[in-house]
Parts: C-alpha cells; structure tokens; sequence
C-alpha cells in the first residue's frame, strides 16, 4: 500500500464512522464530499480537527477551501504536501 493510500483509507475510515449519508452511499476517492452534502460546514471542522490530531498537521483558516477539502484523492493530497514528515506519516 502506498503512503498516499494510508493516508486515503484513514481519512475515509473517519468519514464513514462520523458522517451517516457516507455509509448509506459508498465513498470513493473522487466522491465531492461538500457538493453531495456527505459532509457540511461543521463536518469540515470535524474534519479539520480528525486531521490535525491524526497527522499531526495544523490547518489555517486559509487552507479551509473546496480544492483540499472536496474530496479524499483531495485531501490526501493536502495532508501530504502539508505535513510529509509528520508523526502519522509514513516516510
């Protein structure tokens, strides 16, 4: 499994524990994530949250738009050129 992987099935692990419409519809990398309504504004703080705690990034208000937060191919992205030697990360 590849590092980017890792980081992909961690973040969807998370979405389909914390957020009901995910489990009901099946969640692929590329699923929009804000457009579908699987997840909302106070999901993304819950998300930003799950992030910075599992990854052991920070997330600026700045950082809070739709292309790192659209979907999980998205934001595995984010969290990888954000934080590639944080704790959580594999080398």
């Amino acid at each position: 499994m590849s590092h980017n992987n890792g980081v992909s099935e961690r973040l969807r692990g998370f979405i389909l524990e914390k957020f009901p419409l995910a489990r009901k519809r099946g969640l692929s990398n590329d699923e929009l994530l804000l457009e579908t309504g699987i997840v909302d504004s106070l999901g993304v703080l819950d998300l930003v949250g799950f992030i910075e705690q599992e990854f052991s990034i920070s997330v600026a208000d700045e950082e809070l738009t739709p292309e790192n937060f659209q979907t999980i191919g998205g934001l595995a992205d984010f969290i990888r050129k954000k934080g590639r030697a944080g704790a959580g990360l594999e080398p």
